[in-house]
């Protein structure tokens, strides 16, 4: 039996389900899955929760199950017995865990939009015990993926048909999920695909813009990330920031053009839109410790 809560106001699909004992055995059973679009502004969670799964006063809810929660859009926080207070972005996923308290609600100026699947069974509880998954490693950074995204939609449409064996095709699928999730988070490719390719395709467009028309701010939020988050994950990845990297862009197309070309100082200062043929010297020597023309004499090799 399940109960099913849909609100088209608030945009929320959720399927609370009693699990049979025959379907406990398959190792993993699913009670709950939902979709909610929280708008800015809007109360969480809603009140169409059974008893037990809305959050008290105090905001500290304990289930007896497993959570995993995929944020699309908006912002929030999340924090656990195990897990520090961790603000939450579009494209990370946090999981819950039995018997600990946890909080977790999206920023009011933003809202969000959250995915869960929830569910018990010996599958989950051999993966805690082996540590393939520990109660402090509960934040995973997975990008918005249409992919993940999809997977839980394909779950809620199976429960929704109630066909016999939906329990079993749902855990499988559930599975999958988790089984992606260790994955990727082992390999840092997950987190870091996501990340690396914000990361290059405004390597990209500060290659694009030498002159710095677009300040860095503009280009995180063109690639929809944060700034304070795209500027620490770049300086983490790259070892300088993403203004080191556009003068370090600066630079290496001087050196090119006063090694290649008979371009004289003051055309490659225009070139590279210094407000002056001063200002590119300053700059330039600073850097390589040898003003322009020096360079261009010595050539890279001696320098």
């Amino acid at each position: 039996m399940e109960q099913d809560t849909k609100t088209t106001e608030k945009a929320a699909t959720f399927k609370y389900l009693q699990v049979a004992p025959r379907d406990k055995s398959w190792g993993l059973a699913v009670t709950t899955a939902g979709f909610q679009h929280i708008k800015p502004g809007e109360g969480y969670t809603l009140s169409t929760h059974p008893d037990g799964y809305s959050f008290p006063e105090n905001r500290r809810r304990v289930l007896n199950e497993y959570q995993l929660i995929y944020i699309t859009r908006g912002a929030g926080y999340f924090e656990s017995a195990s897990c520090s207070r961790t603000r939450i972005e579009a494209g990370m996923m946090f999981m819950l865990f039995p018997s600990e308290w946890h909080t977790f609600a999206p920023d009011p100026e933003t809202g969000w939009d959250d995915h869960w699947i929830g569910f018990n069974g010996s599958f989950m509880d051999d993966k805690i015990r082996t540590g393939f998954f520990t109660f402090k490693n509960c934040v995973f950074r997975v990008g918005v993926d249409d992919r993940l995204t999809n997977t839980y939609h394909e779950i809620l449409d199976l429960i929704s048909d109630g066909k016999k064996g939906y329990q079993q095709i749902v855990a499988s699928l559930t599975i999958s999920l988790i089984g992606r999730l260790y994955y990727e988070d082992l390999n840092h490719s997950f987190g870091n695909s996501y990340i690396m390719r914000i990361i290059n395709q405004a390597k990209a467009m500060m290659k694009e813009d030498l002159a710095g028309e677009k300040d860095i701010e503009c280009i995180a939020a063109s690639l929809d990330i944060s700034y304070s988050l795209f500027r620490r994950e770049f300086k983490n990845r790259c070892g300088i920031s993403p203004g080191q990297y556009r003068q370090e862009l600066k630079l290496a197309k001087a050196k090119e053009l006063l090694y290649s070309t008979n371009l004289s100082v003051a055309e490659i200062s225009s070139k590279l839109h210094f407000e002056n043929i001063g200002q590119f010297s300053t700059f330039f020597k600073k850097k390589t410790g040898v003003p322009p023309l020096t360079f261009r004499k010595k050539g890279p090799q001696e320098l």
